[in-house]
């Protein structure tokens, strides 16, 4: 953007709310004002990230989308618990242009673990993830995991791009202080595009090179010294002839490898983006205090993979879907759409007395499931006898105060089983929409 006589500065309003009552950001009320913008060919491992790109950072409760405008750039400090999660944005937009092919260029994202003054750590990939926000309809939703500890992204003139930050802390964490950086580096896209551009051929081909060294020194324990040596010798050839060939060829400059020098020079011209995280010396139970319950149609799973309603593979799928929301303190239940508008609504779909239920159930971050009105897989029985084999089973758990039945609509017409034992039979809860 440039800045003329007459040109007002552009005031972009503060973020409203921090994330969870866990975050502390120092957010400026006013907006960013471009330097006059580089012109003709940028080579960005030559410039300075920050004269190509507009970096800024935002809580887990805003909505960022493509044409957000920038922010100041501030460092990032957060407070979490043991065995909590927390969230932030960075925010990432061109100034200019510098790759082709319709995009404005490619930005190289790496992450440091955190770490704590003691030698703890919260290690990338395990603790501390990266995924893309990917719009929907135009509203920032789908989390599309990212490659760690780094990743490269295509930038669009004109258009923000978002990527969410995610902090896990164990129960075991150590309390204290964790610091870490996230890198943001303006990149050429070569690297990418010949990587993408290898043949399936050349690809085996390096495997099985990579693979014959291996094989090479691998059996070595006990052999006489002399083998061991011609071994090592073999597989530094092999190695050597790996790192010489053409797909590495970027990583080579006319007189060798490229210096450190030359490296370092390359880093200081990243954005350094800091992370300070305050981890409290106490844990969050595993069971939340709220239940939260989020119901997953079985025939848009069953569409979406193609399998078959009942078969091993439907089964795992369901199982997957169950451990993926539980990690994230929902209580998921599926649930299948019949005829007169009934539902059929179940957490696990095995029956009461298979372990895996009892499975379900007894974890102590599930806090609620919806027990079956009826069958869930074709087996014989009708809806009342089913209803009652479940009831009479799941009663004698000490999971059964977590039990539910979910209705819908017209439910003593609908539901005649659940309906006909005389109230107070069961001390189960009803959820009725």
């Amino acid at each position: 953007m440039e800045n003329s006589g007459d040109h007002q500065e552009m005031v972009v309003p503060p973020v409203e709310g921090v994330a969870g009552g866990g975050t502390a950001y120092g957010w400026s009320d006013t907006g960013v004002n471009d330097p006059r913008p580089l012109r003709g060919a940028i080579d960005p491992t030559k410039v300075p990230s920050l004269e190509l790109l507009n970096v800024w950072c935002m809580p887990n409760t805003a909505n960022v989308g493509p044409q957000d405008m920038p922010r100041e750039l501030e460092s990032i400090s957060l407070l979490a618990a043991r065995n909590e999660r927390e969230s932030i944005q960075i925010a990432i937009s061109p100034k200019v242009s510098w790759g082709g092919s319709g995009i404005a260029g490619t930005v190289q994202v790496q992450c440091t673990d955190l770490c704590s003054p003691c030698g703890a750590r919260l290690a990338v990939g395990q603790s501390l993830t990266l995924r893309r926000v990917v719009p929907v309809l135009g509203v920032p939703d789908a989390l599309v995991p990212l490659d760690m500890p780094v990743c490269q992204l295509n930038l669009f003139p004109g258009e923000t791009t978002v990527i969410w930050v995610s902090i896990d802390v164990p129960s075991e964490q150590t309390p204290g202080q964790y610091e870490g950086e996230i890198i943001i580096s303006a990149s050429k896209a070569e690297a990418e595009s010949t990587n993408q551009s290898l043949s399936k051929l050349e690809k085996h081909q390096l495997y099985r090179e990579l693979r014959d060294c291996l094989d090479t020194v691998e059996p070595l324990e006990g052999k006489p010294l002399e083998e061991v040596v011609e071994r090592v010798k073999s597989a530094t050839s092999s190695l050597r002839r790996v790192l010489l060939s053409p797909l590495f060829s970027d990583f080579f400059s006319d007189n060798g490898p490229i210096d450190m020098m030359e490296e370092d020079a390359i880093s200081s011209l990243s954005i350094r983006l800091k992370i300070s995280l305050t981890v409290w010396d106490f844990v969050l139970p595993a069971t939340p205090s709220v239940p939260t319950v989020i119901g997953i149609s079985d025939t848009v799973i069953e569409d979406r993979f193609g399998v078959e309603h009942g078969s091993n593979e439907w089964f795992e799928l369901l199982d997957q879907h169950f451990k993926w929301l539980l990690q994230y303190r929902i209580s998921p239940y599926f649930c299948r759409w019949g005829n007169g508008m009934r539902v059929l609504t179940y957490t696990s779909p095995w029956p009461a007395d298979h372990p895996k239920s009892d499975e379900y159930f007894s974890d102590p971050r599930l806090a609620a499931y919806a027990v079956p009105n009826g069958p869930i897989v074709p087996c014989g029985d009708t809806a009342k006898d089913y209803l009652r084999r479940e009831v009479e089973i799941l009663r004698t758990k000490k999971h059964w105060r977590k039990a539910y039945f979910y209705l819908w609509d017209e439910f003593r017409v609908k539901y005649p089983p659940v309906c006909s034992w005389e109230s107070g039979t069961w001390s189960l809860l009803f959820l009725i929409s």
